[in-house]
């Protein structure tokens, strides 16, 4: 699906339905869109997104009903010059279904069918500068056609309006999915429409929702239906191929969910004033429960010196009994010895 931001040149969409009231009530709970009345003409009402107008809702005209249009969707392609396309286009083998008019104020159109009869309508706005709606939440994101030929239908706009082809997908049983685009940015697909789909060739435009699932579901409780879907194809994104209650077809595309950041690990919070208050408040405690066991390791070590000095106490009277004989020893010592001559002379 291309960028919601891109500002492609599908410049209008407009629904021709058979009950205008009650398409009104409908889209704009499904896509949640406003109505704005059209000064010029209030038989013709705008549907509104966040980005302003997106499309306009109508009665299907009594001429398109004459020539067997159901109730639908058409698209606008945007072109410099309404007159020139309208016959370049039946050149390349397609029709004018209404011919160039024009829309006072406003612009000028035409109703066209490709080759295998596939119906579009081109516009020149009377305002030069006029950009297309953005395909943002409300917009138009993706024009999907099916056909009986892609590759004849693809070629006919590559020579009326310059689109080129971009990538391509097999979708096995059901055949080639060519996508195309213009200046890089890729518009929308083309493919060879399935035996069981009834409906002739058409354009099938996609709204860019929020959640396809949400919109499918609104759908059904509105008295839709969910024709395919919702369904996730590839890249990521969310469609859904849904009818609304007067039989129009259209689909909701939703992009692919954003991959949310892992959160940051969180710092460890500062102590509050009140904690460091409190943990000066135990500091005091602690102080107390140190206090009481401090003297028990005080008489724990006493002991045992009173053990020592009762010890030392009973000592003392026996070294008081041995100092009268170290005391004898010393006056021995101290008597001067006879010499032996004197012994001698006695004998």
């Amino acid at each position: 699906m291309p960028s919601p931001t891109y500002r492609d040149p599908f410049v209008w969409h407009e629904l021709m339905t058979s009950d205008v009231n009650a398409a009104l009530a409908f889209y704009q709970k499904v896509i949640g869109w406003k109505k704005q009345p059209t000064p010029q003409d209030p038989s013709y009402t705008m549907l509104v997104a966040k980005t302003g107008p997106v499309a306009g809702v109508m009665l299907l005209p009594e001429e398109a009903k004459a020539m067997g249009a159901p109730p639908c969707w058409m698209i606008y392609v945007g072109t410099p010059n309404v007159d020139e396309t309208s016959r370049r286009a039946a050149d390349l083998g397609g029709s004018v279904l209404r011919a160039p008019a024009d829309i006072p104020q406003v612009g000028r159109f035409a109703v066209l069918a490709d080759p295998q009869g596939a119906a579009f309508a081109v516009f020149t706005p009377k305002d030069a500068s006029m950009n297309p709606p953005r395909a943002d939440i409300g917009g138009f994101s993706w024009h999907e056609l099916a056909t009986t030929d892609w590759q004849a239908a693809l070629d006919f706009y590559q020579r009326l309006f310059g689109w080129q082809k971009t990538e391509v997908m097999d979708m096995g049983a059901m055949g080639t999915y060519q996508m195309y685009g213009l200046d890089g940015h890729t518009l929308g697909g083309v493919y060879n429409k399935p035996a069981s789909m009834a409906a002739p060739p058409h354009w099938l435009a996609y709204i860019h929702v929020p959640d396809s699932k949400k919109a499918a579901a609104t759908v059904k409780a509105l008295g839709g239906q969910v024709m395919n879907g919702p369904m996730e194809v590839p890249g990521g994104d969310w469609v859904a191929q849904c009818m609304d209650p007067q039989g129009v077809v259209f689909a909701v595309h939703s992009t692919k969910p954003a991959v949310k950041a892992a959160p940051a690990a969180k710092k460890p919070a500062a102590k509050k004033p009140a904690a460091k208050k409190a943990a000066a408040k135990k500091r005091p405690a602690k102080a107390k429960k140190a206090a009481k066991k401090r003297p028990a390791r005080k008489a724990a070590k006493k002991r045992p010196a009173r053990k020592a000095a009762k010890k030392r106490v009973a000592r003392r009277p026996a070294r008081k009994a041995r100092a009268p004989k170290r005391a004898a020893a010393r006056r021995r010592k101290a008597r001067p010895r006879r010499k032996a001559g004197a012994k001698r002379r006695r004998r």
